[in-house]
């Protein structure tokens, strides 16, 4: 059976939450270009959202000092990681920059923390997600992603017209089996750091062919059992504005993917297709207010004293997201999409 949707009876409040860094956001950063500028704008996001946990960057060794510098001044905890790369071949991915992201596949060494949710530097997340550590663990949570994209090209899917997040306007045809199985945008995603699992991921790599989506193609083929989609407000592709309004409340989103061509707050001109769309507009807009706002620049605090707590999440937004996703999905069974 392919993964059904996270049942909302699984995750509860807690009465006393976790106040220890056991638990962490988590990105990823290369060169020494201005993405350095989305984790920024990204660790203002979260602190907005008054989070409880850390976030760590992991960096490869060519993200120059001063970058690093910028980050930690912002409460960022830096952490320098080696490059993956994936075996030889004549591949064209779908971005050319993609094939360094496998390299993202060394954050499972970050055993110090139980459990992480990883966010690429072109989100910003404008709501508290915090309750999304508490989900059942042993399983692999993301968001499913848009097959209607010309990136998509290649793949029988886009041939078809056919796409996971709207599965009744064009149908699988009966003559070419199940469905493809459901597939996650790698952009954002809850895990639990394993050593196990990081030698086993680094492993396979070396043996599995890269195909157009470099290391989100590999996560979706290496986690497919265990994959448990979560509903789309926490991880906003923006080609879903104009591709699936109908799955999109955006009075609900909590985390926002600028990942359509000249969406990226930082390098945005208006002059890209969909780009001017007024909702495109007030994205770009929410993401410089917070990147803008020097209220929310890192400040060391004084220790708590003893006996303090943390506000206790409040869990039901969550809950009936899920419950109002399962009503409206249907899942199949069916071979790797990759």
């Amino acid at each position: 059976m392919a993964p059904s949707l996270v049942p909302a009876s699984s995750v509860k409040p807690a009465t006393k939450p976790v106040t220890k860094p056991s638990r962490a956001f988590v990105t990823f950063l290369a060169g020494n270009g201005d993405y350095v500028k989305g984790v920024v704008g990204l660790a203002k996001g979260l602190r907005k959202t008054k989070t409880a946990y850390p976030l760590v960057v992991a960096v490869l060794p060519d993200v120059p000092e001063e970058h690093r510098r910028i980050l930690e001044s912002q409460g960022c905890i830096v952490r320098e990681i080696e490059p993956v790369y994936p075996p030889e071949s004549q591949t064209q991915f779908a971005m050319a920059y993609y094939v360094i992201n496998y390299s993202k596949l060394r954050i499972w060494e970050f055993v110090e923390y139980s459990k992480m949710i990883y966010l690429d530097g072109d989100i910003q997340v404008f709501d508290n997600i915090d309750h999304l550590f508490d989900l059942p663990d042993g399983y692999f949570y993301a968001v499913m992603d848009c097959f209607c994209e010309k990136t998509w090209s290649h793949t029988l899917q886009y041939k078809i017209g056919y796409c996971q997040q709207c599965p009744e306007r064009v149908t699988w045809p009966s003559e070419l089996g199940q469905p493809p199985s459901l597939y996650f945008n790698a952009g954002m995603f809850v895990y639990e750091p394993s050593l196990s699992t990081y030698h086993d991921l680094l492993k396979t790599v070396k043996v599995t062919p890269p195909t157009s989506f470099a290391e989100q193609d590999f996560l979706n083929m290496y986690f497919r059992s265990v994959y448990k989609p979560i509903p789309v407000d926490y991880n906003l592709v923006l080609a879903m504005l104009w591709r699936h309004p109908e799955n999109v409340e955006i009075e609900k989103v909590k985390v926002v993917h600028y990942c359509a061509a000249g969406s990226k707050p930082w390098r945005y001109t208006g002059k890209e297709e969909n780009m001017q769309r007024e909702d495109i507009k007030m994205f770009v807009k929410n993401w410089w207010d917070i990147y803008n706002d020097e209220s929310l620049d890192y400040k060391k605090l004084p220790p708590a004293a003893d006996g303090d707590q943390a506000e206790a999440v409040n869990m039901q937004p969550f809950l009936s997201a899920l419950s109002e996703a399962a009503c409206a999905i249907q899942y199949v069974a069916a071979p790797s999409a990759a």
